[in-house]
């Protein structure tokens, strides 16, 4: 259980690099969005007359970096290279200790914790009746 236990927490933290790394594509996503927006504006501040100004953007802000030398795309590269693979195969590692199972602790909570023949409570998919032992649980001896 302790193997379980260990494995479930590493890939619990693994789920939470995933949700960082979604928040690192919507940075990405939503500070593109906004450079193509600022294009536009400086369009619109050209066209009312405000050259300037729109030359300034244009120059001075447009497509600029978000970090020294970096545009969005090379700091998600960068933390993929360097920090998220390595977490991937880390945890990828340690999940051969459970028999390849992505979510050892969630599949022992569901065998201790659903109540067999209760419709709402089936072991799978594969056990309409919910009688079966198909839980996905993990046996280890740790």
């Amino acid at each position: 259980m302790a193997t379980v236990e260990a494995v479930g927490k590493l890939t619990e933290a693994m789920e939470t690099i995933e949700e960082a790394r979604g928040h690192l594509y919507a940075f990405h996503r939503l500070t593109g969005s906004a450079d193509f927006a600022l294009e536009d504006a400086i369009e619109q501040l050209r066209d009312a007359g405000h050259d300037e100004l729109a030359d300034r953007l244009a120059r001075e802000l447009l497509g600029r970096n978000v970090l020294y030398g970096r545009w969005t795309y090379q700091v998600v590269e960068e933390y993929e290279d360097t920090y998220y693979e390595v977490f991937r195969a880390f945890e990828r590692e340690a999940r051969q200790l459970t028999g390849d199972s992505r979510h050892p602790w969630e599949a022992e909570l569901k065998r201790r914790r659903r109540t067999p023949g209760l419709p709402g409570h089936e072991a799978s998919p594969e056990d309409p009746a919910g009688l079966g032992p198909g839980d996905g649980s993990v046996s280890v001896t740790a």
